[in-house]
């Protein structure tokens, strides 16, 4: 039988170098971005990362980038508080979206940052998909859902990405896919297939950028 929402299979060789190449490139930091006319042009590719709080967002984007600290990480839920751009080679845009499902600030100052968040998802023609990141330890949580919800009503296509893979025991790994793959098929902008990483052993990193190189 065939389940629903597979790991992706990894990437052949020639889909494995283009992702390595495109990495290998020069990635900076652009700005990050408090207000929707803060945003830079659309003539890239861009994808984004999306995830709870302290979900490993930074550390993922350091990890496909090769470089230790391009994303600020941090201890501290909720430090993320703007859209932060990042460009890759000359083609792409890498986003690292402010954490949701907690943060020490102020309710306004959240409120601010969702309404800002579902700004850019409505209104960003060249976002090529979101990643959504989820924790393999804890599985899908309440804030996943709304997140994944937003996305399905500004129709951008998002793919689950399970972080910190490493973490997690065979059988508990297994009904957290389980769970997932329940919860996703209420959500029309899911794409099919999840990514099993761990930033730590480099687990599904080359497949994660073999995913992003292969966007056009």
């Amino acid at each position: 039988m065939t389940l629903p929402f597979p790991l992706v299979e990894a990437p052949d060789p020639a889909a494995a170098e283009r992702g390595r190449k495109l990495f290998a490139g020069p990635v900076d930091f652009l700005k990050g971005v408090v207000t929707m006319d803060g945003l830079p042009a659309g003539e890239r590719i861009e994808v984004c990362f999306a995830g709870r709080s302290n979900v490993g967002k930074s550390t993922l984007i350091n990890a496909l980038t090769g470089r230790n600290s391009i994303a600020r990480t941090s201890g501290t839920p909720g430090r993320t508080q703007e859209i932060n751009y990042f460009t890759l080679g000359a083609t792409h845009y890498l986003v690292d979206l402010p954490g949701y499902g907690y943060a020490k600030a102020p309710l306004a100052v959240v409120e601010k940052w969702q309404a800002l968040l579902r700004a850019y998802l409505a209104g960003r023609p060249n976002l090529r998909r979101a990643f959504v990141l989820v924790d393999a330890r804890h599985g899908l949580k309440p804030p996943d859902a709304q997140i994944m919800t937003l996305l399905d009503q500004a129709a951008v296509t998002f793919q689950v990405v399970l972080t910190k893979a490493d973490k997690v025991k065979a059988a508990a790994r297994a009904d957290v896919l389980a769970q997932l793959r329940a919860g996703l098929q209420a959500h029309p902008a899911a794409f099919p297939e999840l990514v099993l990483t761990s930033a730590e052993k480099g687990d599904g990193i080359a497949t994660l950028r073999a995913i992003i190189a292969g966007m056009d």
